[in-house]
């Protein structure tokens, strides 16, 4: 199988600006991300998908490939949707620009599902959540899975909600920004509207599931750092400063 990893990158975050060039220990963002992601031996090509010329000159500065694509996309799916389209590949891998400490082998759980079973489009992954305060913080997304390890639903909320008090303690999921998709699976996706659900949890996954695909979501020990803000940039420097990742 053609395996290609495409990074979303934009430069106009809200709640940081500039992300992906953020420096950490000499190098941006998004070449941290990129080297981590090739180092997947299962990937056979890696490319860069942004709006942003700043970014596109910056990875062709550490001799990245680079798509500029259009401004106009209003999720990492469709920028994505729109690199695959130019760039082909049977698997397509997306990877979040905001995970400078993403490991190679969480990469390749991922496309397992869709490698073993040619029915699945969709695969993503999930970890236990150990820590209660991110049960209720909403940047924090949750995840509830069937029997057979496919997504029922994805919430900011604190999903499943226990009723009764005292009774026995449930598994609570976190879900990692990861997808795998079938290159034709994210290219219908990609031209589909955005749905009621998509729209009020600010879940473009929620896309997928209320148009019938099923997401295999395989359960990983690890849990990546993401960069959502400048103070989670300051969990990452700590964290490959001890030299724990």
């Amino acid at each position: 199988m053609d395996i290609v990893a495409v990074i979303p990158a934009r430069y106009a975050s809200v709640r940081f600006p500039g992300k992906p060039l953020a420096m950490i220990m000499g190098k941006t963002m998004i070449e941290h991300v990129y080297h981590r992601v090739s180092a997947c031996p299962r990937v056979n090509h890696v490319c860069v998908a942004t709006d942003d010329i700043r970014i596109v000159q910056a990875v062709e500065a550490f001799g990245g490939s680079v798509i500029l694509t259009s401004p106009d996309h209003s999720s990492g799916t469709d920028r994505v949707a729109e690199a695959a389209g130019r760039l082909g590949g049977d698997l397509i891998l997306n990877v979040q620009g905001d995970e400078p400490l993403i490991e190679p082998e969480i990469l390749s759980l991922a496309l397992e599902p869709l490698i073993a079973d040619s029915s699945i489009p969709i695969a993503s992954l999930k970890t236990v959540m150990r820590d209660p305060e991110e049960w209720t913080n909403p940047n924090v997304v949750k995840v509830v899975t069937d029997a057979r390890g496919f997504a029922l639903y994805f919430s900011r909320a604190c999903i499943p909600f226990v009723r009764e008090v005292g009774e026995e303690p449930v598994v609570r999921f976190k879900h990692i920004g990861l997808y795998a998709y079938r290159r034709e699976s994210l290219i219908s996706l990609a031209q589909l509207p955005p749905t009621p659900l998509e729209r009020a949890e600010k879940l473009e996954q929620l896309r997928a599931l209320e148009n019938g695909y099923r997401i295999a979501v395989p359960t990983t020990d690890q849990s990546p750092v993401g960069v959502d803000t400048p103070e989670d940039l300051v969990k990452v420097l700590k964290q490959l400063q001890r030299g724990s990742c």
